[in-house]
């Protein structure tokens, strides 16, 4: 029983970090958009012709099975295609293929973990019913992996994101303050923040190629914070917004903005500090108490037992 548990197991490793490594490389793939919207090379060295070319076995199998895996999990209509390709690009993928991997996966993890668990309940010799009600619930599990992967991956990118905002104010206040223009001023701090916050500086870049092509700064601002999916992010984009609507100060709506979200920060952190007393309740009851117990009362307890032993061969 141990061993089928520990072969299935690896089985659902395996299919996972497999799926994993064909999904594309996002750091990669956004270099190439902003290569071949900028027209420069210089910047990321081109892959070679050989490396483009050839393709590994696991593609290849993917790219022949991804189109039957994905009808069963295929969106219904347009409007939910949509929203998947948000939320993945939100998560930071934003290649074609990537839509096609992430339905593929649900089916070939939910068809992997079924088939795991009917060969253990099978070996275990339990009856059909509960055989097939077990081997739905793994279907079930492997079907919803995918999306917890995805939630985690958008909350991820989103938290740097909105760890590197104010910074990113700050830095942008100084240039608008010094004389350069907001578009200027965004493309700089893409450029200074490219080693700090890679995500934010990623945003950014795009945003600015936008802009650089033709579309309106606020509609490239817009679809930043779509792209992104940060409050703070729709807030800052509002607040630039409406400072050139107004004609007001976007260096001092921006400042504001910027100790806004410093403040907020401190607030997130401080309620992630006093979260740490309740969460470490868990650990110190079940590991830290027991030691220091059998520590502290150990040896007074064979002390006792010891005295009330030899007491009792005493006196009988």
């Amino acid at each position: 029983m141990t061993q089928l548990i520990i072969l299935a197991i690896l089985v659902v490793l395996s299919a996972m970090l497999i799926v994993y490594s064909l999904l594309p490389d996002r750091r990669q793939h956004e270099e190439k958009i902003l290569r071949r919207m900028t027209g420069r090379k210089g910047e990321v060295p081109d892959l070679p012709i050989v490396d483009q070319n050839r393709k590994s076995a696991a593609s290849q199998v993917m790219e022949k099975v991804a189109p039957l895996a994905m009808k069963p999990v295929m969106p219904k209509s347009d409007e939910e295609m949509s929203t998947l390709r948000e939320k993945l690009a939100q998560a930071g993928y934003r290649s074609e293929s990537v839509v096609r991997v992430f339905l593929a996966s649900k089916t070939m993890l939910g068809i992997a973990l079924a088939a795991v668990t009917l060969l253990i309940c099978w070996t275990r010799g339990m009856e059909v019913q509960q055989l097939f009600g077990f081997a739905a619930t793994a279907a079930g599990a492997g079907f919803m992996l995918p999306n917890a992967w995805l939630w985690m991956a958008r909350h991820q990118r989103a938290e740097q994101i909105r760890n590197g905002l104010p910074d990113s104010l700050d830095l942008l206040v100084v240039c608008v303050e010094s004389g350069l223009a907001l578009d200027a001023g965004i493309q700089r701090v893409s450029e200074e923040m490219r080693h700090v916050h890679v995500e934010l500086s990623e945003e950014l870049q795009i945003a600015t190629l936008e802009n650089q092509m033709g579309v309106p700064r606020a509609e490239a601002l817009e679809h930043m914070a779509r792209r992104t999916g940060v409050s703070e992010m729709n807030a800052l984009v509002a607040v630039i917004t409406q400072a050139e609507r107004f004609g007001t100060s976007v260096s001092k709506a921006l400042r504001t903005q910027a100790d806004m979200l410093r403040v907020k920060r401190k607030l997130k952190a401080e309620e992630r500090a006093q979260k740490t007393t309740v969460k470490l309740m868990l650990p110190l009851i079940l590991f830290i108490f027991p030691s220091i117990f059998v520590v502290l009362v150990g040896p007074a307890a064979l002390q006792l037992y010891k005295t009330l032993g030899s007491g009792s061969l005493g006196g009988g």
